[in-house]
């Protein structure tokens, strides 16, 4: 069971993408073919902050106002470095070379063959709130209009048992049983323990571990109790 598709997709997702090494891929050339005169633009109410808790994540959007000013640099940006190009390409500059500069943003094409197990495997997570914005929406559109459709058995299966269940390590176990049977001193003991908390609780303590926890904690509507 496999499923054959055709992409149109910025190169700074692409890179993402073509990480999973699970399936055929025949790509567009830039060193054999002119390249694809389109690019990501970002509207105004696009522009995300980066993330406190993620550094491979974003987190809100910038101001509207600001958010023009960066969008109306990005069209200028883009419009000059395609100009660069064509015009090395006019003047017989070798495609391979005369593409160098071109930036992620820039649309490449693809076509991506994949069997259904590694597709479920790449949409669980590149569907996750953690992926990247640009690349959850391709997969959510692959999940949701195609999969869901071809294969609606499957899909449901891999929504109750895969994407919307909860993985769970033996230190979040202990903590939730904690939670569930015993004082919040002795939680909080334990957190200490688990390296989750400073031994003075009143001063902050980074942990991704910590903030896992809570975010899992609070999807299951458990109240933490530090």
């Amino acid at each position: 069971c496999e499923l054959k598709l055709h992409i149109r997709i910025p190169m700074d997702a692409w890179r993402q993408w073509i990480r999973h090494r699970t399936a055929n891929v025949n790509e567009y050339s830039t060193r054999y073919s002119i390249a694809i005169d389109s690019m990501q633009e970002t509207s105004p109410k696009e522009w995300r902050y980066q993330s406190v808790g993620n550094r491979q994540g974003s987190s809100g959007y910038l101001d509207e106002t600001l958010g023009e000013y960066f969008s109306k640099q990005e069209k200028e940006l883009q419009d000059k470095i395609f100009s660069v190009y064509n015009e090395r390409i006019d003047k017989g500059v070798a495609r391979e070379q005369a593409r160098k500069d071109l930036p992620l943003s820039t649309y490449t094409e693809a076509y991506w063959k994949v069997d259904l197990h590694n597709l479920l495997h790449f949409l669980a997570l590149r569907m996750d709130s953690h992926a990247q914005l640009e690349i959850r929406e391709y997969a959510t559109t692959i999940g949701e209009n195609i999969v869901s459709k071809w294969c609606p058995i499957a899909w449901e299966a891999f929504m109750d048992y895969n994407f919307h269940s909860k993985h769970l390590s033996r230190l979040e176990q202990e903590i939730i049983k904690l939670i569930n049977t015993s004082s919040k001193e002795e939680v909080i003991t334990k957190m200490v323990e688990f390296g989750l908390l400073n031994s003075d609780i009143s001063v902050p303590k980074k942990s991704r571990e910590r903030d896992e926890l809570e975010e899992k904690l609070e999807e299951l509507g458990i109240q933490k109790v530090w």
